[in-house]
């Protein structure tokens, strides 16, 4: 079992439910009318623009947990030229990620520094 790949689908698996939870309850919460999807914009936003953002939102979760679970099967089988190079694409993925939510936010939000570790503990896994 390789652990570096072990612990980067734990902290992959770890962000996404983070960014989840605190997207319902810092964001979502107060653009909600008793209804499980989101419909107040305000002024600024209208409803299927609301529906979209809390659609895209929890989709980026799921390929977050999706990514994680490649990253699980990954370390539990023996090194290979494939496995490396999903592995590589994988932490290019994660470290994109991580560089646009860095300049987007100017380093104000977490999500950057939680994906370049796990991009790292991939690169360290090699």
């Amino acid at each position: 079992m390789n652990t570096c790949l072990l612990a980067a689908a734990a902290l992959a698996f770890a962000t996404g439910l983070a960014h989840t939870v605190l997207g319902e309850a810092l964001i979502f919460r107060r653009l909600r009318r008793g209804t499980v999807v989101p419909t107040l914009g305000g002024e600024v936003l209208r409803e299927r623009q609301v529906r979209i953002l809390w659609a895209s939102w929890h989709v980026l979760t799921l390929l977050g947990w999706c990514m994680a679970a490649m990253l699980l099967e990954l370390a539990s089988r023996p090194a290979s030229d494939i496995t490396r190079k999903i592995a590589s694409l994988t932490a290019l993925g994660m470290f994109s990620g991580a560089l646009l939510v860095l300049v987007a936010t100017r380093g104000r939000h977490p999500g950057w520094l939680a994906m370049s570790l796990v991009a790292l503990l991939i690169e360290l896994s090699a």
